[in-house]
């Protein structure tokens, strides 16, 4: 008799009591494709009949979604690939507190409604002093494009020629700024941009000056920009992008602008990035003048463009929490990095992994710290392993996260300053397995 016909009905399998729990997880869908897949497999005689329920149920996801938890080991700390900044445990648990019905926008001692995200924007308000009023969007492409929507549709932008940034996947800043209508006037050169270029642009139909941090890229030699302190003296509002995030000095980018200081130098308006130094959810941050920021806020736009209860949630456990991962991060000692380095090289050679740890330079990436080097500590390992350790046998199964690092000179490197201590277990576990080494 043809084995085939030995293939147990759907409705069979999906009665094995890991089906059943998989399918109050995960959803009937995900689990019936398992179960067909399998079927599929016990027909062309690649596994048996009698191994279908085992089979669907191993191949099951661990999550309804699929996203694969990720240990960032590029030496990138802010890494636009995957998912930017990563949350405090202080986030993710106000998130999960959020994720059912919540007070986003109503008041439970009175009854009523009130103001949408008022914790949120408090803590914001809080952090930069120097704003008279604050607000949030969902990205700072977006806080840049409600503002040119409401101040300069059909007027002007004045803008320095070096500051006519592209940012990530193609996306240019003209173009953005053109899409609302407002005009750009450009000023200066590439490289070199005075005061008396915008003193001259300055005309009836201005609507502000844009000051852009070009935060990706860096122009040495023959240079020449100007200050915000020096374009309020212009007597024309000026409007900032920072997009690191930064909303204070940080002694560790000294060169790196932040939103309290250029509020303090005379910028009307700043906008910025929620996850990137700052370190939060994605987010784009309005900060300044409070008849300009209430203006923009209660534009038709600015409801298109609002942040859900999620990102209100995690961006106020980020303002009043703990330090975030990111900036554990940027002020991670380096003989620490060794210290971690040299130790997880030594338990993964002693399981015979081809492993040494070696010094290292990472970056902040996101937009932030542009030509900063960081002094970090790495694993150097076969360049072979790194397709295992993103997307192998044990990652696949959900036995270990996805590591992903970068390649130097035909070894891969995981670098650890973006790598929180408290996931080395998890990363040399991830090595382990991906080497076909046991623990």
């Amino acid at each position: 008799m043809d084995p085939r016909r030995h293939v147990p009905r759907t409705d069979v399998v999906l009665a094995d009591p890991r089906l059943v729990t998989a399918r109050q997880q995960l959803g009937p869908a995900l689990v019936k494709e398992a179960v067909a897949r399998a079927q599929e497999l016990a027909r062309s005689g690649a596994i048996s009949p009698a191994s279908v329920a085992d089979t669907a149920a191993a191949s099951l996801p661990h999550l309804a979604a699929t996203v694969t938890p990720v240990i960032n080991a590029t030496g990138v700390l802010v890494h636009t690939n995957l998912g930017r900044a990563p949350l405090s445990d202080a986030a993710r648990d106000a998130v999960l507190a959020a994720a059912g019905c919540t007070d986003v926008e109503f008041d439970l001692a009175s009854g009523k409604r009130s103001r949408r995200g008022a914790g949120a924007l408090a803590a914001l308000a809080r952090a930069v002093p120097a704003a008279g009023a604050v607000h949030v969007v969902n990205n700072n492409a977006a806080a840049l494009a409600l503002a040119a929507t409401a101040l300069a549709a059909g007027r002007e932008i004045i803008v320095s020629r070096g500051e006519l940034i592209e940012i990530g996947d193609g996306f240019r800043l003209p173009d953005l700024l053109a899409s609302t209508g407002a005009r750009l006037r450009e000023v200066g050169t590439t490289n070199r941009t005075s005061l008396a270029d915008y003193r001259q642009a300055i005309g009836a139909d201005t609507a502000f000056i844009l000051k852009v941090h070009p935060s990706n890229y860096v122009i040495e030699g023959f240079t020449a920009s100007v200050g915000v302190r020096e374009l309020a003296g212009l007597g024309v509002l000026v409007v900032g992008d920072i997009g690191s995030g930064l909303l204070a000095p940080n002694r560790a980018l000294p060169d790196e602008p932040d939103a309290d200081s250029w509020l303090r130098a005379g910028a009307g308006l700043v906008t910025a990035s929620g996850d990137k130094l700052l370190g939060g959810p994605q987010a784009g941050l309005l900060l300044g003048q409070q008849a300009t920021v209430t203006r923009l806020a209660r534009h038709p736009l600015a409801r298109a463009l609002r942040v859900d209860k999620l990102t209100l949630a995690a961006l106020e456990a980020t303002l009043t929490g703990p330090p975030t991962p990111v900036s554990q991060a940027l002020a991670a000692p380096w003989p620490a990095l060794t210290g971690r380095a040299e130790a997880l090289a030594q338990r993964l050679a002693s399981a015979g992994v081809d492993c040494q740890a070696r010094p290292a330079d990472a970056a902040v990436g996101g937009g932030g710290g542009p030509g900063v080097r960081l002094p970090s500590a790495a694993l150097s390992l076969p360049e072979q392993l790194a397709v295992d350790l993103r997307s192998g046998a044990a990652v696949r199964r959900g036995d270990v996260p996805a590591v992903v690092g970068r390649i130097e000179d035909g070894r891969l490197l995981l670098d650890l300053r973006a790598v929180a201590p408290a996931d080395d277990e998890q990363l040399a576990a991830a090595v382990l397995a991906a080497a076909g080494c046991s623990r």
